[in-house]
């Protein structure tokens, strides 16, 4: 049988299907990162969740706070991050430094600004190291019960109480040797029942003791011997003429090699 040459072929359409490729299943790898607990904690009267390892600054920047003034060292030294807190359960108000305090489950704290304290203005030529110095100008440091109050606020952990003790008797070397430490961040003050400010009570008798109980350093009164002089007039003006490229390059090449007293 021979086919018609005018007859059309037959022609079967198939149908186009879309294939899914899958790509080959990954094996899921365990996140072996360590998690971090989340606890709730009061800032500010405002509830936030932050990590348990969290010191209050880390902890409130880690939920937006951001530290602008008043903030620089972050190691307890500068003093300025001081934070009064209430822990649950707790009645007692606690203080402390919020680069050194770690967070604790529903903690309610607060940052201070600054503490508020009497500071006295005098001219330290006219005084003298006595205690009647101190007298004059802080007569609340009488009012001290030794309760020890303060010297359990403080933050580096300074005999606070001691120290007073020793203005009281007269004893201003041994006070402003206890007191070196101070970063006067003020939290003894804020826990003192006699409202004395020993901060700057202690700040007096090292200014007392360092004019005129300490002796003299030879090399700084050479030092200022030169200044009144006008020896490093020239040196100075020719740095205030450096751009910002020349003051690096000189900082980077100075001479390190200072005569040490």
């Amino acid at each position: 049988m021979v086919d018609n040459p005018r007859t059309p072929p037959i022609i079967t359409a198939m149908e186009e299907k879309e294939v899914e490729v899958k790509a080959p299943a990954q094996e899921k790898v365990p996140d072996e990162s360590p998690k971090e607990n989340l606890i709730p904690v009061f800032i500010m009267g405002k509830r936030f969740f932050v990590p348990e390892s969290f010191t209050i600054i880390t902890a409130m920047e880690y939920v937006g706070f951001q530290f602008k003034n008043a903030v620089g060292c972050r190691e307890g030294f500068c003093g300025a991050c001081a934070t009064i807190y209430r822990l649950e359960g707790d009645y007692k108000l606690r203080t402390g430094l919020a680069c050194q305090t770690v967070v604790e489950p529903n903690m309610h704290l607060a940052q201070i600004p600054f503490t508020p304290a009497v500071k006295a203005v005098y001219d330290i030529s006219k005084l003298k190291p006595e205690l009647v110095s101190i007298q004059r100008y802080y007569p609340e440091v009488f009012r001290c019960v030794a309760c020890n109050s303060c010297t359990k606020a403080c933050p580096q952990e300074i005999e606070v109480m001691d120290y007073i003790q020793a203005v009281k008797r007269g004893d201003l070397e041994t006070a402003a040797d206890l007191s070196f430490d101070c970063i006067m961040c003020g939290l003894c003050a804020v826990r003192c029942p006699a409202e004395m400010v020993q901060f700057n009570i202690a700040l007096l008798a090292r200014r007392l003791t360092g004019r005129y109980l300490l002796p003299r350093s030879h090399h700084l009164e050479k030092r200022l011997a030169e200044q009144r002089e006008g020896s490093y007039e020239k040196d100075i003006e020719e740095l205030m003429g450096l751009s910002r490229k020349g003051l690096t390059k000189r900082y980077t090449e100075r001479d390190l090699d200072f005569e040490v007293f």
